[in-house]
């Protein structure tokens, strides 16, 4: 059986920035737990950005070699990556749903925070405190407005809870 793939930056984890690449627990024990906890995890407060002469760069990526210089940011919130993911959710995916097909969404924890946020309609304030663990699947059931009617991770809930536990004491210092 063939399954069909389809690949977007758009999908991407959020742009960190000039943190892009650092790990979490020495960049807190360098800049401090608070600092990083609001670079991860505020709605509207984006790290510092990443330059264009940067090794990191996106546009660097020979991955993105057909994407239009320009595109990509330079760092983002999780604001940001709402404004990026929903539109291409609503535009590339929603149709898919709507012709009965069924979807699996694979990203990264904000670019699913974000599709969480717009599928549940959570407040601002609501998910900063709302933890994706890794690798676990998160399950939507939709009605035929595709509004949310249940969602719910697959697996053992203790192990889901430890894991989401696990996510969210990232960035802490050792």
């Amino acid at each position: 059986m063939w399954i069909p793939v389809t690949k977007s930056w758009l999908l991407n984890e959020r742009h960190y920035g000039s943190l892009e690449g650092l790990n979490k627990a020495e960049t807190a024990a360098q800049y401090g737990e608070e600092q990083v906890l609001i670079w991860r995890r505020s709605y509207d407060i984006p790290p510092g950005v990443m330059e264009e002469t940067d090794d990191r760069w996106l546009g660097n990526d020979p991955r993105y070699c057909n994407i239009e210089a320009g595109k990509f940011p330079a760092a983002e919130c999780l604001k940001d990556a709402v404004t990026r993911v929903v539109p291409y959710f609503q535009s590339e995916i929603m149709p898919k749903i709507r012709e009965g097909k069924r979807i699996v969404v694979v990203a990264h924890g904000n670019s699913l925070r974000a599709l969480v946020k717009y599928l549940d309609s959570i407040s601002d304030e609501d998910i900063l405190q709302y933890n994706v663990p890794t690798g676990i699947p998160l399950v939507f059931e939709l009605d035929d407005d595709l509004k949310p009617t249940n969602s719910y991770f697959l697996g053992d809930q203790e192990a889901i809870k430890t894991a989401r536990e696990a996510v969210a004491n990232q960035g802490k210092a050792k």
